[in-house]
């Protein structure tokens, strides 16, 4: 059967759908006629008020040097052994109170020691002005009287100063007078900002090359420490350390109560046959957990001369000595 083909509705629409095509000179016409100029008032921004000024310069300081007061905090945390209620080295304190891995709080306290040696390039004999504990300004004259920790950095202005330990990571190889003049050449280099750890590393390594020694030193080496002017080194010289870690230009050492990083000019080899290398391992290692445990300070004084041997072996009397104290040690844990 043939069916027969659909017709088509026709489309219907209203008169609202019909809208005349426009010409596109139409259009340009329009557009001209439909430009309007908008008047948008200018914000004036206001001046920080003097008051403002200070807690501005106040709170970007605490920003600044809040690596430095960590590494101060640490180093305090380290000699006055206030760790040794809850754990008997400063490493694992480091680790189960701030998650600091082996190094990390050791490179806070060698970036302290920096800063604080940059701070003496600030001019005494100027007038400048320092914050006070209460974040004001204060002006002060040719003496600089250092009363708080607010006060100890140098104004913005007189000096730059680091804002984290990497950046001055590099000088921690050097001694405090070259790190001095680096970082003067890295602030330079800088426009007069604050230099990155690269800028730094740069021209350290310059230096570097210029006076480069060969590091000789073996892992498990038995060294005296010398201390000859070097701040970081204060309480340390004529110690014996043994080397953990052969760096570039420095060692690593590991004395009684810590690691600390030594430049090789501070280190002298008492040139140890390797067993008596491996006999001052074991001695260095029962020196630590004693003192690391909280005895007397008469106990401490006692290990602390053992620190400073110039001998690879303990006489009868100090073996019995520090016997005594391991069982002393095990018996109250």
């Amino acid at each position: 059967m043939n069916i027969p083909p659909r017709k088509r509705k026709k489309a219907t629409s209203t008169s609202s759908d019909l809208q005349p095509v426009a010409n596109p000179q139409d259009f340009s016409h329009q557009d001209n006629q439909d430009v309007v100029t908008i008047d948008v008032p200018a914000v004036e921004v206001p001046e920080l008020t003097p008051e403002e000024q200070s807690d501005r310069l106040h709170l970007e300081r605490k920003v600044e040097r809040a690596f430095f007061e960590a590494g101060k905090a640490l180093a305090e945390l380290r000699d006055r052994r206030l760790y040794r209620s809850t754990q008997r080295t400063f490493e694992e304190y480091c680790k189960d109170r701030f998650g600091f891995e082996r190094r990390h709080p050791y490179r806070l306290i060698e970036a302290a020691v920096v800063v604080d040696n940059l701070m003496q390039m600030c001019p005494i004999g100027t007038q400048i002005e320092v914050d006070s504990s209460d974040g004001q300004q204060q002006s002060v004259g040719t003496q600089i009287e250092i009363e708080s920790s607010e006060q100890q950095m140098c104004p913005i202005g007189t000096q730059v100063l680091p804002t984290s330990e990497r950046q001055i990571r590099p000088l921690t190889k050097l001694e405090p007078q070259q790190q001095q003049e680096v970082w003067q050449q890295a602030v330079q280099k800088a426009g007069g900002k604050v230099p990155t750890g690269k800028i730094v590393k740069d021209i350290v390594q310059r230096i570097m090359e210029r006076t480069q020694v060969p590091n000789t030193y073996q892992l498990g080496e038995v060294c005296q420490i010398l201390a000859k002017d070097n701040p970081e080194l204060r309480g340390k010289g004529g110690c014996w350390a043994i080397v953990t870690q052969v760096n570039e230009f420095t060692c690593t050492v590991r004395t009684w109560d810590g690691e600390l990083t030594v430049g090789l000019k501070h280190l002298k080899s008492y040139e140890y046959l390797p067993e008596d290398c491996q006999q001052m391992q074991e001695v260095c290692d029962r020196i630590s957990r004693v003192y690391s445990s909280g005895l007397e300070e008469s106990v401490q004084k006692f290990l602390e001369s053992l620190g400073k041997l110039k001998r690879a072996y303990l006489t009868d009397l100090e073996e019995k000595v520090l016997g005594v104290l391991e069982l002393e040690i095990n018996t109250e844990n």
